[in-house]
């Protein structure tokens, strides 16, 4: 009954963010915004949503140690498969798509947008990591430490938002257009009425899924006698994170490379503040390395992910897809460290 829980919650989610990033996508484009916007503000918190409701579930209304654990993971799971699985599987879809691409296997990237993205995640994430080894007892620099990181986002998103507007070109039609009455003929116009009705729809499937989600997680964890954090860091940020995923690889798919990067890199920015904030503020006291190395350890392989990805941006102003795939072999590393873990501890 818990996985069928569990599959349908997945499946809602998975619904509510891809009608969330459809009409996300026209917001912008009403709004005529350019790329770093759609993608690395609009669509990424679009698809961040789902990993971001499940810690603010988790943490917030679940209550109980085995929740807060569930919702710690689940922080420091996001950036950790985004910077490892999403990057894989983005770099695997441009080598199988590497012939109908007009640069092969080369991202025609904006270097600025990803780079942009990269910086800031890193300073964030940094930030975010480092309060983990303050004294266990100091929860008050950990809360300041959060507002600290709600400025840094904001001003990301300010900057994303002073550039120019680009044009969108190859724009799917709005998925809610029919229900207009008053434009069913306009498939590739619709009013900014509908696609507000549509984002508010994708809103109530992703907050309802990530709910039915947290509460399935939580009694496999209790059945199975796992631990909640590391449950939370395999299991839940996979299915979560298949957003940005599946999104940039249809992305990529059509060309739109910046913003396929764009929606992994500006979703790792908003993962390193937004639930890291949450942890931060109403769960301090689990914000820490004491007693969670095997968890925290996945931060460590994030940044080092980052860092070996990215480093050919700042070199050669260039990404390929096999620096991408880098990422398969950082998650396939740590994959095998829990599982040793799990098994010395006979769990």
């Amino acid at each position: 009954m818990d996985l069928l829980l569990l599959a349908v919650a997945f499946a809602v989610i998975l619904v509510g963010s891809e009608l969330f990033t459809n009409g996300i996508e026209w917001f912008g484009h009403k709004l005529e915004l350019g790329e770093g916007a759609i993608g690395s503000v609009l669509a990424a918190i679009g698809t961040a949503l789902p990993e971001t409701m499940v810690p603010l579930i988790a943490i917030v209304f679940g209550g109980g140690m085995v929740a807060s654990e569930i919702g710690v993971g689940a922080i420091l799971g996001a950036p950790f498969m985004l910077a490892t699985l999403a990057m894989f599987v983005t770099g695997a879809a441009v080598l199988l798509m590497r012939k109908r691409r007009p640069t092969g296997t080369r991202l025609a990237i904006d270097t600025g947008v990803v780079g942009h993205d990269m910086a800031y995640f890193g300073v964030a994430y940094g930030i975010a990591i480092g309060a983990a080894f303050l004294p266990v007892e100091l929860e008050w620099p950990r809360r300041l430490i959060a507002i600290v990181l709600i400025g840094i986002y904001a001003h990301h998103v300010w900057v994303h938002f002073q550039a120019d507007a680009a044009e969108h070109e190859g724009l799917e039609p709005l998925r809610f257009h029919k229900l207009d009455r008053r434009a069913p003929q306009h498939p590739h116009a619709p009013r900014m009425f509908i696609v507000s009705v549509q984002v508010v729809f994708a809103l109530v499937c992703i907050i309802g899924g990530a709910w039915a989600f947290v509460r399935a997680v939580q009694d496999v964890a209790a059945s199975t006698s796992l631990n909640g954090t590391l449950l939370a860091l395999l299991v839940a940020p996979i299915a979560t994170e298949l957003p940005e995923t599946l999104n940039s690889v249809l992305w990529v798919r059509r060309g739109k490379d910046t913003l396929a990067m764009g929606n992994i890199t500006g979703a790792m920015v908003f993962q390193s503040v937004i639930p890291t904030s949450i942890g931060l503020v109403f769960a301090p006291a689990l914000w820490t390395v004491v007693g969670g190395g095997v968890a925290f350890g996945s931060a460590a392989v994030t940044l080092g992910a980052s860092a070996v990805i990215f480093l050919p941006i700042l070199v050669r102003r260039r990404l390929g897809a096999m620096a991408l795939t880098l990422g398969g072999a950082f998650y396939l590393g740590y994959v095998v460290l829990v599982l040793a873990v799990l098994a010395r501890s006979g769990g």
